[in-house]
Protein backbone atom coordinates (compact mmCIF):
# COMPACT_ATOMS: atom_id res chain seq x y z
CA UNK A 1 0.00 0.00 0.00
CA UNK A 2 1.02 3.51 -0.45
CA UNK A 3 1.60 5.71 2.73
CA UNK A 4 -0.21 8.46 3.73
CA UNK A 5 2.23 10.64 2.90
CA UNK A 6 2.72 9.09 -0.61
CA UNK A 7 -0.94 9.65 -1.64
CA UNK A 8 -0.12 13.86 0.21
CA UNK A 9 3.18 13.99 -2.37
CA UNK A 10 1.24 12.51 -5.09
CA UNK A 11 -1.76 15.26 -4.54
CA UNK A 12 0.43 18.06 -4.15
CA UNK A 13 1.86 17.33 -7.36
CA UNK A 14 -1.09 16.63 -9.61
CA UNK A 15 -2.35 20.10 -8.38
CA UNK A 16 0.73 22.28 -9.21
CA UNK A 17 1.36 20.20 -12.53
CA UNK A 18 -2.70 20.92 -13.16
CA UNK A 19 -2.22 24.52 -12.15
CA UNK A 20 1.02 25.43 -14.17
CA UNK A 21 -0.64 23.56 -17.55
CA UNK A 22 -4.84 24.29 -17.23
CA UNK A 23 -4.79 20.69 -17.27
CA UNK A 24 -6.68 17.72 -15.47
CA UNK A 25 -5.08 14.34 -15.02
CA UNK A 26 -6.31 11.05 -14.69
CA UNK A 27 -4.15 9.51 -12.33
CA UNK A 28 -6.96 6.83 -11.00
CA UNK A 29 -7.09 7.59 -7.17
CA UNK A 30 -9.89 5.03 -6.67
CA UNK A 31 -6.96 2.22 -7.49
CA UNK A 32 -3.94 4.53 -6.11
CA UNK A 33 -5.56 4.23 -2.65
CA UNK A 34 -6.26 0.79 -2.49
CA UNK A 35 -2.93 -0.58 -4.00
CA UNK A 36 -1.71 -3.94 -3.17
CA UNK A 37 0.93 -4.38 -4.89
CA UNK A 38 4.98 -1.52 -4.59
CA UNK A 39 5.75 -2.10 -8.34
CA UNK A 40 3.07 -0.08 -9.72
CA UNK A 41 4.02 3.27 -8.66
CA UNK A 42 7.47 4.97 -9.26
CA UNK A 43 9.12 8.26 -7.67
CA UNK A 44 11.93 10.49 -8.11
CA UNK A 45 12.68 12.55 -5.74
CA UNK A 46 15.62 15.30 -5.16
CA UNK A 47 16.04 16.48 -1.54
CA UNK A 48 13.27 14.90 -0.52
CA UNK A 49 10.95 16.73 -2.69
CA UNK A 50 8.38 14.88 -5.67
CA UNK A 51 9.64 15.12 -8.50
CA UNK A 52 8.43 12.92 -10.81
CA UNK A 53 5.52 10.20 -10.23
CA UNK A 54 4.61 7.30 -13.00
CA UNK A 55 1.40 4.99 -12.19
CA UNK A 56 0.72 1.71 -13.27
CA UNK A 57 -3.00 0.63 -13.60
CA UNK A 58 -3.71 -2.99 -14.11
CA UNK A 59 -6.43 -4.37 -16.22
CA UNK A 60 -5.90 -8.26 -16.79
CA UNK A 61 -3.37 -8.18 -19.39
CA UNK A 62 -3.28 -4.68 -20.19
CA UNK A 63 -1.42 -2.05 -17.90
CA UNK A 64 -2.28 1.49 -18.17
CA UNK A 65 0.36 4.43 -17.75
CA UNK A 66 -0.29 7.67 -16.26
CA UNK A 67 3.09 10.21 -15.22
CA UNK A 68 3.57 13.84 -14.43
CA UNK A 69 7.18 15.94 -13.71
CA UNK A 70 7.59 19.12 -11.68
CA UNK A 71 7.16 22.13 -14.20
CA UNK A 72 10.65 23.68 -13.16
CA UNK A 73 12.17 20.63 -13.50
CA UNK A 74 11.36 19.08 -17.07
CA UNK A 75 13.55 18.78 -19.70
CA UNK A 76 16.54 17.12 -17.41
CA UNK A 77 16.04 13.77 -18.27
CA UNK A 78 14.37 12.72 -14.86
CA UNK A 79 10.82 11.36 -16.52
CA UNK A 80 12.76 9.19 -19.11
CA UNK A 81 14.69 7.85 -16.54
CA UNK A 82 11.42 7.00 -14.46
CA UNK A 83 9.65 6.04 -17.54
CA UNK A 84 12.55 3.43 -18.25
CA UNK A 85 12.30 1.93 -14.44
CA UNK A 86 8.15 1.66 -14.90
CA UNK A 87 8.83 0.03 -18.09
CA UNK A 88 11.37 -2.24 -16.59
CA UNK A 89 8.34 -3.29 -14.12
CA UNK A 90 6.25 -3.59 -17.25
CA UNK A 91 8.50 -6.55 -18.30
CA UNK A 92 8.81 -8.32 -15.47
CA UNK A 93 5.21 -8.48 -14.73
CA UNK A 94 4.51 -9.34 -18.50
CA UNK A 95 1.93 -7.34 -19.38
CA UNK A 96 0.43 -7.72 -23.09
CA UNK A 97 -0.88 -4.22 -23.92
CA UNK A 98 0.55 -1.21 -22.72
CA UNK A 99 -1.79 2.08 -23.20
CA UNK A 100 -0.13 5.48 -22.26
CA UNK A 101 -2.59 7.80 -20.82
CA UNK A 102 -1.47 11.46 -21.34
CA UNK A 103 -4.22 14.87 -21.20
CA UNK A 104 -5.35 15.87 -24.46
CA UNK A 105 -3.73 19.24 -24.77
CA UNK A 106 -0.32 18.61 -23.60
CA UNK A 107 2.04 19.89 -25.74
CA UNK A 108 4.52 18.22 -23.39
CA UNK A 109 3.34 14.72 -23.35
CA UNK A 110 2.70 14.83 -27.39
CA UNK A 111 6.33 15.62 -27.75
CA UNK A 112 7.53 12.94 -25.30
CA UNK A 113 5.21 10.09 -27.04
CA UNK A 114 5.96 11.08 -30.19
CA UNK A 115 10.16 10.26 -28.96
CA UNK A 116 9.23 7.15 -27.69
CA UNK A 117 6.90 5.93 -30.60
CA UNK A 118 3.77 5.48 -29.33
CA UNK A 119 0.79 5.33 -31.25
CA UNK A 120 -2.48 7.32 -30.98
CA UNK A 121 -4.99 4.54 -30.38
CA UNK A 122 -8.46 6.49 -28.87
CA UNK A 123 -9.31 9.74 -27.11
CA UNK A 124 -11.77 9.40 -23.97
CA UNK A 125 -13.97 12.55 -23.01
CA UNK A 126 -15.07 13.80 -19.51
CA UNK A 127 -18.40 14.88 -19.26
CA UNK A 128 -20.42 16.67 -17.25
CA UNK A 129 -24.42 16.96 -16.47
CA UNK A 130 -26.11 20.43 -17.37
CA UNK A 131 -29.09 20.04 -14.90
CA UNK A 132 -32.33 20.78 -16.91
CA UNK A 133 -35.54 18.46 -16.00
CA UNK A 134 -35.52 14.76 -16.76
CA UNK A 135 -39.17 13.47 -16.62
CA UNK A 136 -39.03 9.79 -14.86
CA UNK A 137 -39.10 6.55 -17.06
CA UNK A 138 -39.94 2.94 -16.61
CA UNK A 139 -40.35 -0.20 -18.53
CA UNK A 140 -36.72 -1.41 -17.00
CA UNK A 141 -35.80 -2.40 -13.71
CA UNK A 142 -32.34 -1.27 -12.03
CA UNK A 143 -30.95 -3.88 -9.22
CA UNK A 144 -27.98 -3.95 -7.50
CA UNK A 145 -25.46 -6.73 -9.08
CA UNK A 146 -25.36 -9.75 -6.81
CA UNK A 147 -22.28 -12.58 -7.50
CA UNK A 148 -24.31 -14.87 -10.12
CA UNK A 149 -24.00 -11.13 -12.15
CA UNK A 150 -20.42 -11.72 -12.50
CA UNK A 151 -20.56 -13.76 -15.80
CA UNK A 152 -23.53 -11.18 -17.81
CA UNK A 153 -21.25 -7.92 -16.67
CA UNK A 154 -17.96 -9.89 -18.51
CA UNK A 155 -20.18 -10.82 -21.53
CA UNK A 156 -21.14 -7.15 -21.44
CA UNK A 157 -17.50 -5.60 -20.88
CA UNK A 158 -16.82 -8.09 -24.28
CA UNK A 159 -19.35 -7.69 -26.46
CA UNK A 160 -20.41 -3.90 -25.62
CA UNK A 161 -16.50 -2.12 -25.07
CA UNK A 162 -14.45 -4.88 -27.34
CA UNK A 163 -12.14 -6.48 -24.24
CA UNK A 164 -10.36 -9.72 -23.79
CA UNK A 165 -12.39 -11.82 -21.54
CA UNK A 166 -9.42 -11.84 -19.25
CA UNK A 167 -9.18 -8.22 -18.92
CA UNK A 168 -12.73 -7.86 -18.66
CA UNK A 169 -12.83 -10.82 -15.93
CA UNK A 170 -10.07 -9.18 -13.74
CA UNK A 171 -11.60 -5.70 -14.07
CA UNK A 172 -15.05 -6.57 -12.98
CA UNK A 173 -13.48 -8.75 -10.22
CA UNK A 174 -11.62 -5.73 -8.89
CA UNK A 175 -14.72 -3.69 -8.88
CA UNK A 176 -16.56 -5.50 -6.63
CA UNK A 177 -14.07 -4.10 -3.80
CA UNK A 178 -14.70 -0.95 -4.58
CA UNK A 179 -16.14 1.66 -2.02
CA UNK A 180 -18.79 4.45 -2.28
CA UNK A 181 -19.69 2.24 -5.50
CA UNK A 182 -22.97 0.70 -7.01
CA UNK A 183 -23.01 -2.25 -9.34
CA UNK A 184 -26.37 -1.81 -10.83
CA UNK A 185 -27.99 -4.66 -13.50
CA UNK A 186 -30.34 -3.35 -15.79
CA UNK A 187 -33.17 -5.91 -16.42
CA UNK A 188 -36.16 -5.74 -19.13
CA UNK A 189 -38.94 -8.42 -20.10
CA UNK A 190 -37.42 -10.83 -17.44
CA UNK A 191 -33.94 -10.68 -19.28
CA UNK A 192 -30.74 -8.89 -17.64
CA UNK A 193 -29.60 -6.59 -20.59
CA UNK A 194 -27.38 -4.41 -19.75
CA UNK A 195 -25.27 -2.26 -16.47
CA UNK A 196 -24.06 1.22 -15.40
CA UNK A 197 -22.12 1.68 -12.20
CA UNK A 198 -21.98 4.38 -10.05
CA UNK A 199 -18.74 5.73 -7.94
CA UNK A 200 -19.38 8.88 -5.50
CA UNK A 201 -16.21 10.69 -4.42
CA UNK A 202 -17.17 14.07 -2.14
CA UNK A 203 -19.92 15.49 -4.06
CA UNK A 204 -19.29 13.93 -7.45
CA UNK A 205 -21.31 11.14 -8.89
CA UNK A 206 -19.17 9.45 -11.84
CA UNK A 207 -20.98 7.16 -14.23
CA UNK A 208 -18.37 4.28 -15.43
CA UNK A 209 -19.01 0.83 -17.67
CA UNK A 210 -22.46 1.67 -19.13
CA UNK A 211 -23.27 -0.70 -21.29
CA UNK A 212 -26.31 -2.52 -23.10
CA UNK A 213 -26.11 -6.16 -25.02
CA UNK A 214 -26.08 -5.17 -28.85
CA UNK A 215 -28.67 -7.07 -29.73
CA UNK A 216 -31.08 -4.67 -27.45
CA UNK A 217 -29.37 -1.78 -28.36
CA UNK A 218 -31.28 0.68 -30.40
CA UNK A 219 -34.39 0.11 -28.51
CA UNK A 220 -34.07 3.44 -26.53
CA UNK A 221 -33.15 1.29 -23.43
CA UNK A 222 -29.86 3.33 -22.66
CA UNK A 223 -31.24 6.61 -22.91
CA UNK A 224 -34.12 5.71 -20.58
CA UNK A 225 -31.95 3.96 -17.79
CA UNK A 226 -29.41 7.22 -18.10
CA UNK A 227 -31.76 9.70 -17.49
CA UNK A 228 -33.00 8.01 -14.36
CA UNK A 229 -29.82 7.61 -13.36
CA UNK A 230 -28.82 11.08 -13.20
CA UNK A 231 -31.83 12.19 -12.11
CA UNK A 232 -31.96 9.92 -9.17
CA UNK A 233 -28.13 11.35 -8.19
CA UNK A 234 -28.76 14.78 -9.05
CA UNK A 235 -32.09 14.43 -6.58
CA UNK A 236 -29.12 13.00 -4.54
CA UNK A 237 -27.31 16.35 -4.47
CA UNK A 238 -24.51 15.33 -6.35
CA UNK A 239 -23.03 16.77 -9.79
CA UNK A 240 -22.68 14.10 -12.14
CA UNK A 241 -19.92 13.05 -14.54
CA UNK A 242 -18.81 9.96 -16.94
CA UNK A 243 -15.97 9.24 -19.57
CA UNK A 244 -16.68 8.09 -22.79
CA UNK A 245 -14.20 7.22 -25.90
CA UNK A 246 -15.06 9.22 -29.03
CA UNK A 247 -14.67 6.27 -31.15
CA UNK A 248 -18.07 5.43 -29.99
CA UNK A 249 -19.96 8.27 -31.84
CA UNK A 250 -22.97 6.67 -30.90
CA UNK A 251 -22.74 6.99 -26.74
CA UNK A 252 -21.29 10.25 -27.17
CA UNK A 253 -24.43 11.77 -29.36
CA UNK A 254 -26.67 9.82 -26.41
CA UNK A 255 -25.20 11.94 -23.32
CA UNK A 256 -25.37 14.94 -25.20
CA UNK A 257 -28.99 14.43 -26.03
CA UNK A 258 -29.47 14.58 -22.02
CA UNK A 259 -27.45 17.13 -21.61
CA UNK A 260 -23.79 16.23 -20.89
CA UNK A 261 -21.55 18.45 -22.09
CA UNK A 262 -17.39 17.99 -22.85
CA UNK A 263 -15.13 19.42 -19.74
CA UNK A 264 -11.56 17.35 -20.71
CA UNK A 265 -10.13 14.93 -22.91
CA UNK A 266 -7.82 12.40 -22.59
CA UNK A 267 -5.59 10.26 -25.10
CA UNK A 268 -4.64 6.77 -24.94
CA UNK A 269 -1.73 5.71 -26.82
CA UNK A 270 -0.28 2.09 -27.58
CA UNK A 271 3.05 1.32 -26.59
CA UNK A 272 5.41 -1.97 -27.72
CA UNK A 273 7.99 -1.95 -24.72
CA UNK A 274 11.15 -3.18 -26.48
Amino acid sequence: MLTTKQLHEIEQLQTEVESYDGLELKLNWEMLRNRDSTQLDHFYYENDKLIAFIGLYSFGSTVEVTGMVKPDERRKGHFSKLFDQAMAAVRQKGFKKILLNAPASSAAAKEFLKKIGAVYSFTEHQMEWNPQPLEDVSSFQLRTATNEDLEIRIRLDVEAFGYSEEDARAMETRLDGDEDTEMLMIDTGGETVGKIRVARKSNEAWIYGFSILPEHQGKGIGRKVLRRTVKHQHDLGYSVHLDVETKNAQALGLYESVGFEVMHAQDYYLYHNI
